[in-house]
């Protein structure tokens, strides 16, 4: 009988905790592949990205194929990403490489204490070489736990 009240006292504890963390936490961009009219088509070349933090070289997309969209992640706490997109022709046998410059602002996001930090991003700028890339569009600027929202319409 004595140990019933430290019995409810951990009902009710066990009851109250509500853990709603996301089930998809990671904050990635949504890049679209397409023609020079805006149709979606998927790519017969071979992509690599590749970006740099204070570690060195980071690989973000390896040797993807067959492409009409891809996830890429986001930096957490650098004002600007700068992506080297790495494209292996198929039909020459050759590489060409062009380079992204995406100025963002980044929001601290907090679901709970039980939860991963994250950052939300808003897009403010863009930029890119055009050896190989026609032009890349912002579609959306916010970037969020949302990884079905296409950000990026990237023309080929």
């Amino acid at each position: 009988m004595k140990r019933l009240p430290y019995l409810l006292l951990t009902l009710m504890l066990a009851a109250c905790s509500s853990i709603d963390c996301p089930v998809n936490s990671l904050v990635e961009s949504l890049y679209e592949v397409c023609d020079s009219t805006g149709q979606n088509v998927k790519m017969l070349d071979t992509l690599s990205v590749f970006t740099t933090n204070a570690n060195g070289e980071q690989v973000l997309l390896n040797k993807g194929t067959g492409l009409s969209q891809f996830h890429l992640q986001v930096s957490q706490s650098h004002p600007e990403d700068i992506l080297v997109f790495c494209f292996d022709l198929v039909s020459v046998q050759a590489r060409v490489t062009d380079t992204v410059w995406i100025k963002k602002e980044d929001h601290p996001h907090f679901e709970s204490v039980d939860c991963n930090s994250a950052f939300f991003h808003t897009i403010t700028d863009l930029k890119c070489t055009h050896h190989y890339i026609d032009s890349i569009v912002i579609i959306n600027p916010s970037i969020d736990y949302n990884y079905e929202t296409v950000h990026f319409r990237m023309h080929i």
